[in-house]
């Protein structure tokens, strides 16, 4: 199991971007979360197998129909081994 944070940038606030990373999130059985930044970013957490997370992280570039991701920033995040997530969840 590997846990990466991900803040991504564009214009991905108020154009569907978290509902669409929680349906595709979910079909790959990845777990996290994904939430607006005071600063304009989303910054997703991303929990799961290794291969699903890599595939998930590379369609975070696409989102959702309306959005345009500019940058995607990926760094590990602290092993949730004890606590892990559930589900998906977009706040």
């Amino acid at each position: 199991m590997v846990s990466k944070k991900c803040l991504v940038s564009g214009r991905v606030q108020g154009v569907f971007y978290r509902a669409t990373c929680q349906r595709r999130a979910c079909e790959l059985g990845v777990s996290g979360y994904a939430r607006n930044l005071p600063d304009g970013r989303v910054e997703v957490l991303a929990c799961g197998e290794s291969s699903a997370v890599r595939v998930f992280i590379e369609w975070l570039w696409e989102g959702s129909a309306a959005s345009r991701v500019e940058a995607v920033e990926v760094s590990d995040a602290p092993q949730h081994a004890e606590r892990p997530p559930q589900g998906f969840q977009t706040a």
